[in-house]
């Protein structure tokens, strides 16, 4: 049985708290005469109600769990308390992974490369080389996720790799499509130790799409292989660029309703893509941590906040509603950034919620933590890590060795 709460489509998610819940009465069963009330609700309930219109789950023979990602900015903080950010004891994500990219419509080489390029930056080896040429890396964020395996106690761990490109630029299930062709397109990659990506053009519409998610992913069973059958991961991200690039690309468009801060300029030039990546590692970090929906995630199983999304909103250090916190720029071209990938790619990822401390971490955050901490306080204790850094070759050779060992 499927269960949405549908917000008006060109509001970003938890922004109007007001209008989100009158929209939602009638689904939420409560009766009208309680509207002039609701300003004095408490904030256990409201919370509640937030957290039940944030996300999707869905349950059928063929498809195991499906989680949605609404790319919003939370208008207050969690209430960790009431709704911790906890381990429920099921599998993580584990093996060497191929991730199939399955591009539906019209997608230029420019645009296939900014995503290939963020996968093989995820999926390159973690030498210390790498690292050190690039900090603050792609690989870096993805490498937070060991967090979660260690308190899970998991001694299996996750590799990924970029595999198969599959084309469909012809729209051969039309533009309109709903979470049964998704499933079907991605049903088209490999369906053993695979996550496969369903990546939809700007002019696709997908059901939900723009009025409750961003994305989804969700783990199915594949056709039989030599008798046996395997469940695969798959995750599907549209392209937001025409259709609700303030809901889904933000903070590269203004949004629609909330603070009207000037949108940032993307890195790679595609406010669509630069959304798409956002989105992308969001759930690749929910697939990797809660792929069958009892891993890691905050609130309810049926609307959970996983990795990222329990910490929606959140790119840099000081991040508000309607302030992404702050970010690396690009001299060159303005674009704002936190973290580097192969071939010279700037990318825009989102926090990570850290189970250990509780806190949503961003990428300079967890660099600046760990390794000041461990290295720098011995060896530069007046210097910041990214001054030792630049200083002294040494001293960042060790902080690269002592982000890998921490993790």
């Amino acid at each position: 049985m499927r269960r949405t709460i549908t917000p008006h489509p060109a509001l970003p998610l938890a922004i109007n708290t007001h209008f989100l819940l009158s929209t939602s009465l009638h689904r939420l069963l409560l009766p009208p005469s309680s509207l002039p009330f609701l300003p004095i609700m408490s904030s256990i309930t409201l919370l509640l109600l937030l957290l039940l219109s944030s996300s999707v789950h869905s349950i059928s023979a063929t498809v195991a769990v499906a989680a949605a990602r609404n790319l919003a900015f939370i208008d207050q903080a969690l209430d960790l308390d009431s709704f911790p950010f906890e381990y429920h004891g099921g599998p993580l994500l584990s093996g060497n992974v191929t991730i199939n990219l399955i591009w539906y419509g019209n997608f230029n080489p420019s645009q296939k490369s900014i995503v290939t390029d963020f996968i093989t930056s995820i999926s390159s080896s973690s030498s210390s080389k790498s690292i050190i040429s690039s900090h603050p890396s792609v690989s870096t964020w993805w490498n937070a996720i060991k967090k979660f395996y260690n308190l899970a106690k998991k001694s299996s761990r996750l590799s990924l790799s970029l595999g198969l490109h599959i084309l469909d630029p012809k729209y051969s299930l039309g533009k309109s499509l709903t979470d049964r062709h998704i499933l079907s397109l991605a049903s088209r990659g490999r369906q053993k130790y695979a996550i496969n990506v369903v990546l939809t053009a700007a002019d696709v519409t997908v059901d939900g799409f723009c009025f409750n998610k961003c994305g989804s992913h969700g783990i199915s069973v594949g056709a039989p292989i030599k008798g046996k059958r395997y469940k695969f991961g798959y995750i599907w991200v549209g392209n937001s660029a025409t259709q609700c690039p303030g809901q889904c690309a933000w903070p590269f468009h203004r949004p629609v309703y909330g603070p009207q801060n000037p949108p940032l300029v993307p890195p790679n030039k595609d406010v669509g893509m630069d959304g798409i990546i956002i989105n992308l590692a969001s759930l690749l970090a929910g697939t990797a941590t809660n792929p069958f929906g009892n891993g890691f995630y905050q609130g309810s199983k049926e609307a959970p906040l996983e990795a990222a999304s329990a910490c929606t909103g959140i790119f840099g250090k000081g991040a508000f509603p309607g302030y992404p916190g702050e970010l690396l720029v690009d001299r060159a071209t303005g674009a704002s950034y936190n973290a580097n990938g192969g071939n010279g790619r700037k990318y825009l990822l989102p926090a990570l919620f850290n189970p250990i401390t509780s806190t949503c971490s961003t990428l300079s955050v967890e660099f600046d933590d760990f390794v000041c901490l461990e290295v720098e306080c011995e060896l530069r204790p007046k210097l910041n890590c990214y001054e030792a850094a630049r200083l002294d070759p040494t001293f960042r050779w060790a902080s690269a060795v002592a982000i890998e060992a921490l993790y």
